[in-house]
C-alpha cells in the first residue's frame, strides 16, 4: 500500500474534543479520497476488567462510526481498540497511516491545560503528519458542532516555514491541502529577525537588505510550486519577529495551520522546536505538524 492509500487515522476516547477531531478527519478523509480508521486506545488499567473495557471500547466505535455516517456517509471506515499506552499505539499506528487526527485534550488531565500530554507526545514522535484540532471559540461541551461548522467556513491554508531544507515537507503538504479545499489561499509565512540573518550569513547591521534578504528566501522555498499547484494562490508573508505569535493570529483564521518537526531527537524529546511548540499550544485552530 502506497503512502497515498493509507487511512486517515482518528483517535476518540469519548471526549468532545476527539468527536470534534472525528468529524475534521472524516471531512479530510473524503477531501482526500481515503478511507477512515478510527481507533480507541484501551488504557492500561487494573482496576477495570479486559472485558469491560473491550464492551466499553465497542460501544464507543460504534457511536463514532455512527457520527462519521452523519457527517460522510460514504466514507469507508473501519475501526482499531488496541490495549496500550494512549501515545505508544498512536505513534506505532502512524507508520501505516497518511494522517493522525486528534483533539487538543482528552477526558483526561487538568482543564487549565491547553493541550494534553498525548497529543503532545504523539505530534512529537509520530511517523506521519499529525492534525490536532482545537477550535479556539469554545470550551464547553455542547458548542462543539457549532464551533467545528464555523471552522469549516475558513479556507486559508497557513504554512511556518525555516529557511532551510526542513522546509521542503511543510510546503509539500501544505499545497496538497490547499488543492483539497477549492478557493483556498496558502499564506506561507516566514518569520526573521536581525539575529537570523546575521546566523544564516545574511546582513547583519542593514534591516531594509535583511527584510529583502527574507523576501528572496521565500521566493526561493517556493520556486516552482505555484506552476505544479496553479489552483493555489499563495501569498508569501516574510515577518520581522515573532514567527509564532504571526502563526498563533493567523489560525484563528485559518483551515489549518502547517508546521514542522525534525526528525530525530524524539526520544530526547527534541522533535518540536520553541516555534512549534508554541504554535501547537497556542494556536486557536486546526494545526498539522509535518515530520521534517
Amino acid at each position: 500500500m502506497t503512502t497515498a492509500e493509507l487511512p486517515v487515522i482518528a483517535a476518540v476516547d469519548g471526549s468532545w474534543r476527539s468527536y470534534e477531531a472525528l468529524e475534521w478527519a472524516a471531512r479530510d478523509a473524503v477531501r482526500r479520497g481515503l478511507p477512515l480508521t478510527i481507533v480507541h486506545v484501551r488504557p492500561l488499567n487494573r482496576h477495570t476488567s479486559q472485558e469491560e473495557q473491550r464492551r466499553e471500547a465497542e460501544e464507543l466505535l460504534a457511536e463514532s462510526v455512527g457520527r462519521v455516517a452523519q457527517v460522510a456517509p460514504t466514507l469507508h471506515t473501519s475501526t482499531l481498540a488496541p490495549m496500550d499506552f494512549p501515545a505508544a499505539a498512536l505513534t506505532a499506528l502512524s507508520e501505516h497511516a497518511s494522517l493522525l487526527v486528534l483533539g487538543s485534550r482528552g477526558l483526561g488531565g487538568f482543564r487549565s491545560l491547553l493541550i494534553g500530554s498525548n497529543s503532545l507526545t504523539t505530534a512529537s514522535m509520530a511517523r506521519c503528519p499529525v492534525v490536532v484540532v482545537r477550535t479556539g471559540r469554545a470550551d464547553e461541551e455542547g458548542t462543539e458542532a457549532a464551533e467545528a461548522a464555523a471552522a469549516e467556513t475558513f479556507s486559508d491554508i497557513v504554512a511556518g516555514v525555516a529557511a532551510d531544507e526542513s522546509s521542503e515537507a511543510v510546503l509539500d503538504f501544505a499545497f496538497e491541502a490547499a488543492t483539497t479545499r477549492p478557493g483556498a489561499r496558502l499564506r506561507i509565512v516566514h518569520g526573521w529577525t536581525m539575529f537570523s540573518s546575521m546566523l544564516s550569513g545574511g546582513p547583519v547591521f542593514d534591516r531594509d537588505a535583511a527584510a529583502g534578504a527574507a523576501e528572496r528566501t521565500l521566493a526561493e522555498l517556493t520556486a516552482g510550486r505555484p506552476e505544479k499547484y496553479p489552483q493555489v494562490e499563495v501569498v508569501q508573508e516574510p515577518v520581522h519577529g515573532s514567527a509564532s505569535h504571526t502563526l498563533v493570529t493567523a489560525s484563528a483564521t485559518a483551515a489549518l495551520t502547517v508546521i514542522g518537526r525534525r526528525k530525530g531527537g524524539e526520544e530526547l524529546g527534541f522533535g518540536l522546536s520553541s516555534v512549534a511548540q508554541t504554535t501547537l499550544t497556542h494556536a486557536l485552530g486546526p494545526v498539522a505538524v509535518v515530520p521534517c
